[in-house]
């Protein structure tokens, strides 16, 4: 029932294990966490972009991953009924930094990338979070990632109304 902590526990052990000069995650996890991520959406290689970001660059935070997390595990539980998505977004399938959406560049490209966030549908070199998505989403009105989340979730495919809330 405490699903949190059992993140924040294996969030904190993984960055260990990564400050420690470990950066093979597939050694991370044993059988169990394996269970666990999966119980919320999460893959394995998903849960180590965050440990790796915030190892190399210090930021995103671990209160962030966990409130990422807490949106996906939501729309796992309640939208997808804790089916996972077969389907996957590759790098191919993403819009370019440069497209636009009412001409706010990389718009689009976050949008997509949030999207398959929430379904559990990215790629394993693809990262909702990264840091290009935290410098976007810091220019536009300081968004928290897991509140751009939510809002995508809400707006239910209508990109505009994404647009207005990043030019809001």
């Amino acid at each position: 029932m405490h699903w949190n902590e059992a993140f924040l526990t294996l969030f904190r052990r993984c960055l260990e294990k990564y400050k420690s000069g470990n950066t093979d995650f597939n050694s991370y996890y044993t059988d169990e966490d394996l269970s666990f991520l999966k119980s919320i959406g999460y893959k394995p290689r998903e849960f180590f972009d965050f440990i790796e970001d915030l190892g190399d660059a210090g930021e995103p935070s671990e209160s962030t991953a966990l409130l990422i997390a807490a949106v996906r595990r939501d729309f796992f539980l309640v939208m997808q009924n804790a089916k996972h998505s077969e389907h996957e977004i590759t790098v191919n399938d993403l819009p370019t930094f440069g497209d636009t959406l009412n001409d706010i560049a990389y718009l689009p490209r976050i949008i997509t990338k949030a999207e398959a966030k929430l379904r559990g549908e990215l790629d394993p070199d693809i990262m909702f979070g990264c840091g290009g998505d935290r410098r976007f989403l810091r220019d536009h009105g300081n968004i928290h990632p897991a509140d751009f989340l939510r809002h995508v979730w809400a707006a239910e495919g209508d990109h505009q109304k994404i647009a207005v809330l990043i030019k809001s």
